[in-house]
């Protein structure tokens, strides 16, 4: 069996939504860099430093920005 670990920013993008921030802005009060957001519309590895600073942006936590979602294949 092959397992495989991605990381999706859902919890993110619904928390930008209930503070009514677009990702601009969020690369604004972060101090993010445009790259990091493309980076995670794309739900691809962006550094802790970045989500860090994006919790600290939006006084929340790490689990309110990221989530780990494990998909398990079969070998064929």
């Amino acid at each position: 069996m092959n397992t495989e670990s991605l990381i999706c920013y859902n919890r993110l993008w619904k928390l930008m939504v209930d503070k009514n921030i677009n990702k601009t802005q969020l690369k604004d009060i972060a101090h993010i860099s445009t790259n990091a957001v493309a980076k995670m519309s794309k739900n691809e590895y962006v550094s802790l430093d970045t989500i860090v600073k994006i919790c600290y942006a939006l006084d929340c936590g790490i689990e309110d920005v990221i989530e780990v979602v494990i998909e398990r294949q079969e070998n064929q």
